[in-house]
């Protein structure tokens, strides 16, 4: 039957009685093969010209798009002891709500009274700042009188040089005019003299001028003398104006001197007085931080530090709390040599976890239980990770999100690049090629000039 033995059964067997002869001998397998080779390879050409889209895959996770929305931790402000909690895990809390308190732990802010007494510093401090004020008024006023006095007694000066210069000139043509008298006296004796050797004159009329001579010598010498007292006493008051200028000033200098010292010492009690205001405020602001409070709406999630009466240091973390409104969005991150091809509101479709769907990465629309999103934001600077970040919001044109979706939920993103022939893209992974570099207004601008 198989012809694989030299026994023939031509002739021997007549093959009409039997109908399995006869379908054997009219089958042709090498027809039937070859329109089955070529079908396929028809059906193959048809596949490799069917449009694929090339994506970009990778992991990422659900986050909240605003940074005030995604879970924070509450910190302690100061160091202190845990005294009560109000929360535990899981509780929803409202903006303001109490979540614990806690009590102090430094020594210098033990005092129960520490804000009245720092008050009552405050006050004297201020008491001190009124008196030096009062003082440097006092001062001022020691300065007015003390100038109006040295003006007083400048003029006083200034007047008895004046009167001496008078006194001076007065002095000065007695002077001159006793002069004048001596020579006049004793041109007289002269002639006298003369006359009384020529027998004309007695002895007595000589004698008489020689009298008047002296007298009138006397005079010159008393107004001489008279006007170098007068001199002497000019010289004597303009001594005295100098003495009483250097005099009021060494007064005025010492007066300035106490002036500025006290200027000083308010000064430096004004600053301590805004010294003690502010540490007093500092003391306020503190007792706002013995409670703990709820920054927005939220979940308690997580309990960092727990019991009672364990201690906290100045910004240490107490709770976690996941903000109770917030916008979803997924974190997804990308290799440094796909970022080129990553444009804002580009699309990408989603897989998350959890959530049953059956993903066509080159046929998008086959796809089933994806979730489509646009590109909000892509970092400037290269992650932890060595990827790049990108940001991927809800696309609100398309099928919403799952309302049971929770941030820190895993996800797998497809980022929708090109649309290409299989041919080529298997053509591009044989050569080890990426994606086609494009940008997200390229498909629009080709559309537009085919419109033209």
């Amino acid at each position: 039957m198989l012809n694989i033995s030299k026994n023939r059964i031509e002739g021997k067997v007549d093959r009409s009685r039997y109908q399995s002869f006869g379908m054997l001998k009219t089958h042709r397998f090498v027809k039937v093969l070859a329109r089955m080779f070529g079908l396929s390879f028809l059906v193959f050409m048809v596949i490799m010209f069917i449009p694929w889209t090339q994506n970009i895959r990778n992991k990422g996770e659900v986050i909240a798009l605003q940074p005030d929305q995604r879970p924070q931790s509450i910190n302690s402000i100061i160091a202190g002891r845990i005294e009560q909690w109000y929360v535990q895990e899981g509780n929803r809390v409202n903006k303001g709500d109490t979540i614990l308190t806690i009590s102090e732990i430094k020594d210098e802010y033990f005092d129960p009274q520490l804000l009245s007494r720092t008050q009552d510093q405050i006050e004297s401090k201020e008491l001190a700042v009124e008196a030096y004020m009062d003082k440097i008024k006092s001062l001022d006023r020691q300065i007015t009188a003390l100038l109006k006095v040295r003006d007083l007694k400048m003029a006083q000066a200034e007047n008895y040089i004046r009167q001496a210069h008078l006194k001076i000139q007065s002095d000065s043509t007695e002077y001159e005019a006793s002069i004048v008298n001596h020579e006049i006296a004793k041109k007289q004796f002269e002639r006298m003299e003369k006359l009384q050797e020529d027998g004309l004159k007695s002895l007595t009329d000589l004698e008489n001028r020689r009298m008047k001579m002296q007298e009138a010598y006397a005079k010159m010498i008393g107004a001489e003398t008279k006007l170098l007292a007068s001199r002497n006493q000019l010289l004597n008051s303009e001594v005295e104006l100098n003495n009483l200028g250097n005099e009021y000033a060494e007064k005025l200098s010492k007066i300035e001197s106490d002036k500025y010292n006290a200027m000083s010492a308010m000064y430096d009690a004004e600053a301590v007085v805004t010294k003690m205001q502010n540490q007093y405020m500092n003391y306020s602001v503190r007792l706002g931080y013995y409670v703990i409070t709820a920054p927005q709406d939220g979940f308690i999630t997580k309990a960092v530090k727990t019991g009672i009466g364990e201690t906290v240091k100045e910004g240490e973390p107490l709770v976690t709390i996941m903000p109770a409104r917030f916008d979803l969005a997924v974190a997804m991150y990308v290799k440094p040599m796909d970022l080129p091809l990553v444009n804002l509101d580009q699309p990408v479709q989603f897989m998350f976890d959890g959530w049953p769907s059956v993903a066509f990465s080159g046929w998008p629309d086959l796809s089933y239980g994806t979730y489509t999103g646009r590109v909000v934001a892509i970092d400037n600077f290269i992650s932890s990770n060595n990827t790049y970040r990108v940001l991927v919001a809800p696309d609100t044109s398309a099928r919403a999100w799952p309302d049971k979706l929770r941030v820190g939920s895993g996800a797998v993103g497809m980022a929708l690049l090109k649309d290409v022939p299989i041919w080529y893209e298997l053509w591009r992974k044989l050569n080890g090629f990426p994606p086609d570099f494009y940008h997200s207004g390229e498909a629009s601008d080709r559309k537009q000039s085919a419109a033209k």
